[in-house]
């Protein structure tokens, strides 16, 4: 593998646990509030900043493809999930509420489809969240990272919240080898059914994005025209996943922009960020990051999921990045 390709997948994985980071202080507020509070956020609001269950739940989503390969199945995930969540003694701090669902229907012995349908999470973005390794995993093919993201997804969703997830992974697969940000939006896109509410809510945030005025005035009318206010959470799937083409179209790819846009936007902003930061990531690659915030992430502290305790998402990005060689050799054989 070229050096190139290994820095976008790492790009990726880096990109969505930074963005995750950052987004965390900002998620539940509005733009108002945030403009309010701290102007604009341009860098990490903690002294010591740590990544979300969305980056936990990434790394275990990495770890069940590693093992598994492309033959992975909604068994195996179930199988994967009930081994390091299960029987967790230690709380779920800041668990959502589909992973939590999803959790307690495998402990009755629910398995996917099931698992991720007998809830009412069947629209969260719990599956969004943590594609960004799904995305590295199948560089540089959307149609087979959606189809991993859909197994993936089973275990804890169903409908909208399985598209969204497949939305975001066919676009960062799109972009470890994209040369514009277009083709990343456009794979995302096309991942998801004709007319289902996902698409819609995309395709209106990147008309937003492709509308008139500047790129604040651009924000603030993809959160008025996309943002769900009526309801109780920010974690809707196709309100989450739109607001993170938006911004990454607005930002028209660039890394940092992608991001902040992401955390200043609000609502579940460090699912918005991670996912636009897993786009930008992946179309840029990992130098596209700025230094001062990839050094801040040290191992995973598993304050959510106990069992991802010590991953370190260098080597588990190039992990990733040794598996999609390693398959390359064999289908060149």
């Amino acid at each position: 593998m070229d050096e190139g390709t290994r820095n976008r997948i790492r790009g990726a994985v880096l990109g969505q646990a930074i963005g995750d980071a950052l987004g965390a202080p900002t998620e539940g507020m509005t733009r108002a509030g945030i403009r309010e509070q701290f102007d604009r956020v341009v860098d990490f609001l903690s002294d010591d900043p740590a990544g979300t269950d969305d980056t936990e739940y990434a790394a275990l989503t990495a770890q069940i493809l590693l093992k598994y390969g492309t033959a992975v199945t909604p068994a195996d995930v179930a199988r994967e999930w009930t081994a390091a969540l299960v029987d967790q003694e230690t709380p779920f701090d800041g668990g959502g509420f589909s992973e939590m669902d999803a959790i307690h229907n495998l402990a009755k012995g629910l398995l996917p489809p099931a698992s991720g349908s007998d809830n009412h999470e069947l629209w969260s973005d719990g599956s969004a969240m943590r594609v960004a390794p799904i995305g590295a995993f199948a560089a540089g093919d959307p149609a087979e990272a959606a189809r991993l993201a859909g197994i993936d997804a089973q275990v804890s969703h169903a409908l909208d919240g399985i598209w969204c997830g497949q939305a975001v992974a066919a676009a960062t697969a799109a972009a470890v080898t994209a040369s514009s940000w277009q083709e990343v939006a456009n794979a995302g896109l096309n991942a998801t059914p004709e007319d289902s509410w996902s698409r819609r809510m995309i395709e209106k945030a990147l008309a937003v994005a492709a509308g008139p005025g500047t790129e604040d005035e651009r924000l603030d009318e993809l959160e008025r025209r996309v943002a769900i206010f009526h309801y109780p959470w920010a974690d809707v799937a196709p309100e989450a996943t739109a607001l993170a083409f938006g911004v990454f179209a607005i930002a028209e790819g660039d890394y940092v922009e992608a991001v902040l846009g992401g955390v200043n936007i609000g609502r579940d902003a460090d699912t918005i960020a991670a996912m636009a930061g897993a786009m930008a990531g992946a179309l840029n690659g990992i130098d596209a990051i700025p230094t001062k915030w990839t050094k801040r992430l040290g191992p995973l502290r598993g304050s959510c999921i106990a069992a991802m305790a010590g991953v370190d998402l260098w080597r588990l990005a190039d992990s990733i990045a040794d598996s999609v060689d390693a398959r390359k050799v064999l289908t060149d054989v």
